[in-house]
């Protein structure tokens, strides 16, 4: 209850630091509209009549299923990424062996295009949601695993000693010692994932299942409707920065206090 309340405390201090990222959505927006009036409306329509779609699909009841299956699908796989992808780095970087074995595995997954595994899962798991959960996974898990590694391997060897020289307790070691420094790379890591994550269900949706908001692009696509096509994208883009700014940014700012009075 009492973290709930700081939180809250610190809610309007933290929206009113957002005034940077606001300011940038707005000149993206006047990007977009200057686009719009170069080429025209066939090749990208007006701000204002992308969102003036979407509030119609929003009206309609359409937008909200298809988002949610979206967001379920993605989410899904970037849990499984953050798990697995947290344990075995973290699990990797204690040991320079599995460190080093580890290095052309990842390598070798981060090197291999989303599409390949794309058809490789839709020949496993056809046209189910086992295909973009799975290439979602496949995408996000070595871009965290890589973090996680680095945490763990560029962990201050003076500083542990030091820790072990005043017998700082197991708990104090955890929590003082190892965690701020390995969350420091871990957070970069899942927020980057999560962007890979938002794109690539997408990409798998379009080209793999009949439902979500990549099967709706693929319908807009079809029908040249580039309004609904900008407007399915505003609005897969708004769910990503809720998700980013409104979950994972008030934990890491949490934690970086915690960092803060741990120095």
């Amino acid at each position: 209850m009492s973290l709930l309340r700081a939180w809250l405390a610190g809610l309007p201090a933290y929206l009113w630091s957002g005034w940077g990222a606001i300011a940038s959505l707005f000149l993206l927006l006047a990007a977009w509209e200057t686009v719009s009036l170069l080429y025209g409306p066939l090749v990208m329509p007006a701000p204002r009549a992308a969102f003036a779609t979407l509030l119609g699909l929003i009206d309609s009841g359409a937008a909200w299923p298809e988002l949610a299956i979206t967001a379920r699908r993605a989410m899904s796989g970037y849990a499984l990424a953050v798990i697995a992808g947290s344990v075995l780095g973290l699990l990797a970087g204690l040991s320079m062996t599995a460190s080093m074995m580890s290095r052309p595995l990842v390598t070798v997954l981060m090197g291999t295009p989303p599409i390949a595994w794309l058809v490789l899962a839709m020949l496993w798991f056809g046209a189910s949601d086992g295909t973009p959960v799975f290439t979602v996974f496949v995408a996000a898990f070595p871009v965290i695993f890589i973090g996680a590694l680095q945490g763990t391997r560029t962990l201050d060897n003076q500083l542990f000693g030091m820790a072990e020289a005043f017998r700082l307790p197991r708990r104090m070691m955890l929590t003082d010692v190892y965690l701020p420094h390995v969350v420091s790379y871990l957070f970069p890591a899942w927020i980057a994932a999560l962007g890979t994550a938002w794109k690539v269900v997408v990409m798998a949706e379009l080209l793999a299942t009949q439902d979500g908001v990549g099967a709706a692009l693929a319908v807009s696509r079809s029908h040249l409707d580039t309004a609904a096509t900008m407007a399915w994208i505003v609005a897969l883009v708004g769910l990503l920065l809720a998700v980013e700014y409104l979950l994972l940014e008030p934990i890491k700012r949490e934690v970086e206090r915690w960092r803060e009075h741990a120095a």
